[in-house]
């Protein structure tokens, strides 16, 4: 049944919230004494800060599924970032959802302790986050066609963001992506998930990834070929191909000697600039190129350290609300981001 209530908000992930725990061990399996308290993760976490970074809480949006167990310092952290921005549901019959993130040297093992609980747009309907601007989903191709049904059944027409989940990254899943591919807005997999998908080599070059955006656009990527691909490519930047348009790479913030010792963790760096291209293409009204800036922003702050980055919030000599994140305006990375690519542009 299609849902008649006008939602507010501009984005919507409907990935989802974790906590996150830690093992440290070295190469030969031997911990290393090494603790890391529990933190705050889960890919709709990382998208829906990426999207705050840019948005009011009152715009962005993401469901929080509460546990008999759920710590009150992550509770005052999310909170810390704007109240109205999180779905909280209360289940005291199991515990929140939980994940080991298993270091054996530099190699990171991933494993859910306890079940997760899926979302779907049915989750938002009736609620305030129903019929958002943009909506944000990573799961596995065939999981993606039955969230846009449901998209179509509550009578919604948001932008649609795509992030594949990692594990489903792989040669047999592509029949399965090109079903879905005409009814997205955005397809975004990161620079490994594409070449593996396409049975290409294994290592990201600009070569590769142009060639990946080519063919995936070529598959016929939203209404009329109307959709974008944009391949996540860490160090090397984002590519974005759009029909008519050349194809452009957006360089990470953070590349060259200025970014030196400036990447500490890229945990949720890709979710969170999947949420400031969100964000991004609400402020930008749909341009992809400058929305993709926004992205590389919020994906800048998240990169800085482990966990979410610090927003500490003042108010100017002339009453303005300002925000800080990790110290600097996003705004002013935004135009040095632009300055840069204008640059880039006239060499």
């Amino acid at each position: 049944m299609a849902s008649e209530q006008q939602s507010l908000r501009d984005f919507v992930s409907l990935g989802m919230f974790i906590i996150d725990e830690f093992s440290f061990a070295d190469e030969n399996g031997n911990p290393t004494g090494r603790t890391l308290a529990p933190q705050i993760g889960g890919g709709g976490t990382y998208a829906a800060i990426g999207a705050r970074i840019w948005l009011s809480p009152s715009k962005v949006g993401v469901i929080i599924d509460r546990g008999n167990d759920f710590p009150p310092h992550i509770q005052n952290a999310l909170d810390a970032f704007g109240t109205d921005m999180w779905l909280f549901r209360d289940d005291p019959s199991r515990e929140t959802t939980k994940a080991i993130n298993a270091y054996r040297g530099e190699v990171r093992g991933f494993e859910y302790r306890t079940p997760r609980v899926r979302l779907t747009p049915r989750d938002l309907a009736g609620t305030k986050l129903a019929s958002p601007k943009v909506i944000h989903f990573i799961c596995s191709p065939v999981r993606a066609a039955a969230i846009l049904e449901d998209i179509k059944e509550e009578g919604w027409s948001p932008v649609t963001v795509y992030e594949p989940i990692p594990d489903r990254c792989i040669p047999e899943e592509l029949p399965a992506l090109k079903k879905v591919l005409p009814h997205l807005s955005v397809l975004s997999p990161n620079a490994e998930e594409a070449l593996s998908l396409l049975s290409m080599p294994p290592t990201p070059t600009k070569e590769f990834v142009e060639e990946a955006c080519r063919r995936f656009h070529d598959m016929g990527v939203g209404s009329n070929d109307g959709g974008a691909v944009i391949i996540r490519s860490g160090a090397l930047g984002a590519c974005v191909a759009q029909k008519g348009k050349p194809m452009a790479w957006i360089n990470a913030y953070w590349s060259g000697p200025s970014g030196s010792g400036k990447v500490v963790d890229v945990t949720g760096a890709g979710n969170s600039f999947l949420g400031g291209l969100g964000a991004g293409l609400v402020l930008a009204n749909g341009d992809v190129p400058e929305a993709t800036l926004y992205a590389t922003v919020s994906a800048s702050f998240i990169i800085e350290q482990e966990g979410l980055p610090r927003l500490t919030q003042t108010t100017g000599t002339d009453g303005e609300h300002i925000e800080r994140w990790n110290g600097y305006l996003p705004k002013r990375r935004l135009r040095e981001l632009q300055v840069r690519l204008a640059a880039n542009s006239t060499e």
